[in-house]
């Protein structure tokens, strides 16, 4: 069938041209910045110096997203589960403007029948877009409404609050699809293979189980010169509890749901995996190491039997895995099946 877009559609392009001639400003809350979570478990010991008579609640530092907060879905498909328990959940981090990046990975690794026999559920998340999220909200329901699998909530759709996508992630996973086995994070940049993941990484299934690339005694980045900066009111601690790199890692469904109701009592960090690993350590989850070269965090040249070996391979654009799929699904030569 001929892949077309509609007029709607098209204007996305120009927009995100727009952005990168205006730039993103600063998104102001309204809101009180007085707010602060309730005192954390062990994860975050530094908390309980806090005086045990004090009145007055610490500010929320910017970085901080609000939350617990009432974030309400502007776009939802809460029957997705209704008929049939998926085996995998895919979750791809997306920003609202990236229409395009969206139509690849549904032509490529997001192909929700990738994995014949496996039931797949794909979901783009999004936030709302810090200068056009108005003239984005009619392009945007159309897309939902031809593809359903969009699923959007009111926070600002910002690098600092990637944490907030992946608990809305979680969260619709916890309200609308508990009967899944798995769940997976990814972002738009990866090269997934979905045959590999879900025939060799994850059967037999599993409960309380989470795997992908493990970082292990890795050190918040205390510099404001990286977009990584995580600065001591955040974080005071020296290194992060073992967290998957947040690219590409898999939870099982059972983790899941307990990472996003353990994140109503802890802090938010502006780092998504590493905050991720801070819930794991409070429930005293363990994350599992895959196996060598299943989950790659840096760009490794394109072979196709080597990626028919890997779950996930990072610092790969949906345009460019768009021109190499019809070859790679194609291939059959190296003794594993990767369509």
């Amino acid at each position: 069938m001929k892949w077309q877009l509609s007029p709607r559609l098209l204007v996305l392009p120009a927009l995100a041209a727009l952005v990168a001639l205006v730039g993103l400003r600063l998104w102001h809350s309204h809101e009180p910045i007085t707010e602060a979570p309730d005192l954390p478990p062990h994860a975050f010991q530094w908390l309980h110096g806090l005086a045990a008579n004090t009145t007055t609640l610490p500010t929320r530092h910017p970085l901080r997203p609000p939350y617990p907060h009432p974030y309400r879905f502007l776009l939802n498909q809460p029957h997705k589960c209704r008929d049939q328990a998926p085996f995998l959940v895919l979750l791809v981090a997306t920003a609202p403007e990236d229409t395009g990046a969206r139509h690849c990975i549904r032509r490529t690794w997001g192909n929700e029948s990738a994995v014949p026999g496996t039931p797949i559920l794909r979901l783009f998340l999004l936030g709302l877009h810090p200068v056009f999220a108005d003239a984005l909200e009619p392009v945007l329901r159309e897309e939902s409404r031809e593809y359903g699998d969009l699923i959007q909530q009111d926070f600002m759709d910002t690098y600092n609050n990637l944490t907030l996508k992946t608990l809305m992630g979680l969260q619709w996973v916890s309200r609308y699809c508990p009967n899944a086995t798995y769940v997976m994070k990814a972002d738009t940049d990866v090269f997934l293979n979905l045959h590999y993941l879900t025939r060799r990484l994850l059967l037999p299934p599993r409960a309380s189980f989470v795997t992908g690339y493990v970082y292990r005694n890795t050190a918040p980045i205390r510099s404001k010169a990286y977009k990584w900066y995580v600065p001591r009111e955040l974080y005071p601690n020296t290194t992060y509890p073992p967290y998957c790199g947040g690219p590409a890692y898999v939870l099982s469904t059972d983790v899941a749901s307990r990472v996003h109701a353990v994140a109503q009592t802890l802090p938010l960090i502006n780092m998504e995996d590493a905050f991720v690993g801070l819930c794991l350590h409070a429930l005293g989850i363990t994350v599992t190491d895959g196996p060598w070269g299943a989950f790659s965090m840096g760009r490794i040249p394109y072979e196709p039997c080597r990626f028919a070996r890997a779950a996930a391979v990072h610092r790969y654009q949906p345009q460019e895995v768009l021109r190499l799929w019809p070859t790679y699904s194609r291939c059959d030569s190296c003794g594993m099946r990767v369509d």
